[in-house]
């Protein structure tokens, strides 16, 4: 009964929601889910692309930290913007927006705040977060499971959001990697943020659905890749 009153309210929504963009003209609505906070650097994508195709909306929102990719598969957004890489089959990879140094958020009176930059192989005495569920090796390219030279890295400070990040670690129960644009978007007076020297570049690109995509998708990957990633 729930998977059928689900369709129904679907059908309903869906039929609403064109009803409304027919009203202002629109033939479509393009949803895109992030989990980078850098909106303010990725404007020029977002402002492209309604400069380009004025007949369709562009709606966005901030991921959610759990099953990162069941958005896309029950179809509440078409298009997710991520950290690499995905290797999941149903899904298309995109085009590549950025890729950022590391930091290590700690709570503002941590014993690593001696130092001006850390090393992952050093912080692995601290414990870090972690998200359920979510497939493994995406996982690992956010908080590694090892470090470079083989010590298991910490990750039982689970977290369903933001806040439950930043409460962890201002706390000084957990230490949080982060891409360095984190720094910028979230100034705190109880955490600093200090350069990891020894991990590579998070990128982030764009993700869909292989099976629904369609012409707005296609357009907002061909204005990225027109645009191109962002300036280091």
């Amino acid at each position: 009964m729930r998977d059928d009153l689900r369709h129904l309210h679907q059908g309903l929504t869906h039929s609403l929601e064109r009803a409304r963009l027919a009203a202002r003209g629109k033939t479509g609505t393009l949803r895109v889910s992030l989990f980078p906070a850098n909106i303010q650097e990725l404007r020029r994508y977002f402002e492209t692309f309604r400069a380009r195709h004025p007949q369709w909306e562009l709606r966005l929102r901030v991921s959610a930290y759990q099953d990162p990719f069941a958005q896309l598969r029950n179809g509440e957004v078409d298009i997710l913007v991520t950290w690499l890489p995905v290797e999941e089959p149903d899904l298309t990879v995109g085009p590549l927006l950025f890729a950022e140094p590391r930091v290590l958020a700690v709570a503002g009176d941590h014993a690593l705040t001696r130092w001006s930059s850390v090393s992952l192989e050093a912080v692995s005495d601290f414990q870090h977060i972690t998200v359920e569920p979510v497939p493994d090796y995406w996982f690992d390219h956010f908080v590694p499971k090892l470090t470079p030279k083989g010590r298991l890295i910490d990750r039982t400070a689970n977290v369903n959001n933001i806040e439950e990040v930043f409460m962890h670690t201002a706390l000084g129960e957990a230490v949080t990697l982060f891409p360095v644009h984190v720094s910028w978007y979230f100034p705190r007076p109880d955490i600093a943020y200090l350069p990891v020297k020894d991990m590579d570049a998070l990128p982030y690109g764009l993700v869909w659905l292989s099976a629904a995509e369609n012409d707005m998708m296609r357009a907002f990957a061909r204005v990225v890749r027109d645009l191109g990633p962002l300036p280091d």
